[in-house]
């Protein structure tokens, strides 16, 4: 019998106060009411103080920006001085920077619907149609694209992405229902996350995220890849598969993430020998955290792989091939689970020969509560679809700000006010240092320069 490591005992996290500390404080006092009848009669001496949490409402305003004219006191028949009007996204376009970066914030981050919104706004005085908040968010996007567009160029120059996707239905006048698309994303590890809406999830579609122009999403004909990609890293998707196959410069990994899932899926099936197999992965993962937290090297990542790691690799093959001559049929999840695992193990294996890799795509996999691609699936409980093929890019911008605004530990609010406020004053080529990492780090050294 085989005896399994205890885990360490994780040490209690100290408890955080029940009202945060960083919360501005209002003070109310409660004087008896004989007090204030008499208040000679007494002396104050301290008091009871009870903390309670309150909120503050969120209220429109109407912003007037007064350019002032002035005539010339020599020639008073010139014409007048006035000052231009600041640049802004559209021209007569009533939304102010806060609210576009409200409405995307609350699609985008809390997944509310159009209409929802509009029924909150209207509580607070303002009645918006759904279809303007809409209109609104895309012309945000628009003005995105810029930014979008230089975190894809920091993809097509990585050497190392994970990939994953996403289904999502849309709409499209004519057909009689919807049709589903493909939110693919693409990660780089400690890195940018870039969202991708391809016309499917064909071929065609993923060659997008490689290409160094712009794809006409009408046509399929198939771009040219970057030789600069060096390692993808994705599920057992077939395509992905074919595509490292043609080309020789892409090196394939599989993810153990998806393996597991697809054995933890079928736990109840025969849950000794799926219990067995879901209690040696975690095995591998710990050999993973301890390399993480000691920030090794890709060199001792690798050799730590070979010593240790592999033994348990050959016992889990072991085990999936034992239960591939049990006669399981392939149509049940168990079968469809060690279906996927004999056919990626070569790519699973391929993860423990390379110590620059990870042994998942982690951040992209949609099992993994922290994943990039999660928000995106949980949100189509609450908008159902899209509303177009062409929104699905727009839709695939928002995702790629905000996931980044997301990693990089900022304020989405915040980015967004700043950036739309910015952008129609600012060249193309300024808007590379108004990625998310860029302007954290701008702003984290102004705030330096302050302080110094």
């Amino acid at each position: 019998m085989i005896a399994f490591p205890k885990k360490p005992r994780k040490k209690n996290k100290p408890r955080a106060p029940r009202i945060p500390d960083h919360l501005p404080v209002e003070r109310e006092e409660i004087i008896p009411a004989h007090v204030q009848l008499n208040p000679e009669d007494f002396r104050r001496m301290g008091g009871d103080i009870t903390a309670q949490i309150h909120l503050k409402c969120a209220e429109f305003f109407r912003k007037q920006i007064v350019r002032v004219k002035y005539a010339r006191i020599e020639n008073p028949i010139a014409p007048p001085v006035i000052a231009p009007l600041p640049p802004t996204l559209q021209e007569r376009c009533i939304a102010g920077a806060s609210i576009i970066a409200e409405i995307i914030f609350n699609r985008f981050v809390l997944h509310l619907p159009y209409y929802r919104q509009a029924i909150m706004f209207a509580g607070l005085g303002v009645d918006f149609h759904r279809k303007t908040l809409c209109d609104w968010a895309l012309l945000g996007s628009e003005w995105l694209d810029l930014i979008y567009r230089k975190i894809q160029e920091e993809h097509w120059r990585s050497p190392y992405r994970q990939l994953d996707e996403t289904p999502i239905r849309y709409l499209q006048p004519g057909s009689g229902k919807a049709k589903t698309g493909y939110l693919w994303v693409s990660n780089i590890p400690r890195g940018s996350v870039f969202f991708h809406w391809p016309p499917g999830r064909d071929a065609s579609g993923l060659a997008v995220l490689f290409a160094r122009e712009p794809v006409d999403n009408d046509t399929l004909a198939e771009p040219q890849i970057d030789e600069l990609v060096a390692i993808i890293q994705c599920d057992g998707y077939q395509v992905d598969r074919s595509r490292a196959g043609k080309s020789g410069y892409l090196k394939l990994l599989g993810c153990h993430a998806h393996m597991r899932w697809k054995f933890f899926e079928a736990r109840d099936q025969s849950t000794r020998l799926v219990s067995w197999i879901l209690h040696q992965i975690p095995l591998i993962y710990q050999i993973e955290a301890r390399l993480r937290e000691a920030n090794a090297r890709p060199v001792i990542r690798e050799i730590t792989r070979a010593s240790q790691t592999r033994m348990i690799h050959q016992r889990l093959h072991k085990a999936i091939v034992m239960l591939s001559k049990r006669g399981i049929l392939p149509c049940t999840k168990l079968g469809k689970a060690i279906t996927y695992a004999l056919n990626q193990w070569p790519y699973l294996e391929a993860c423990l020969t390379d110590g620059r890799a990870e042994i998942d795509t982690g951040r992209v996999t949609s099992d993994q509560k922290s994943s990039t691609i999660r928000p995106s699936k949980n949100g189509r409980k609450n908008w159902l679809f899209v509303g177009n093929g062409e929104s699905g890019r727009k839709r695939a911008i928002l995702h790629t700000i905000v996931e980044n605004c997301r990693i990089q530990g900022i304020d989405v609010r915040d980015y967004l006010t700043d950036l739309i406020t910015r952008l129609p004053g600012m060249k193309a080529s300024e808007a590379a240092s108004l990625t998310p990492a860029n302007w954290k780090e701008a702003r984290t050294t102004k705030a330096a320069a302050k302080v110094a």
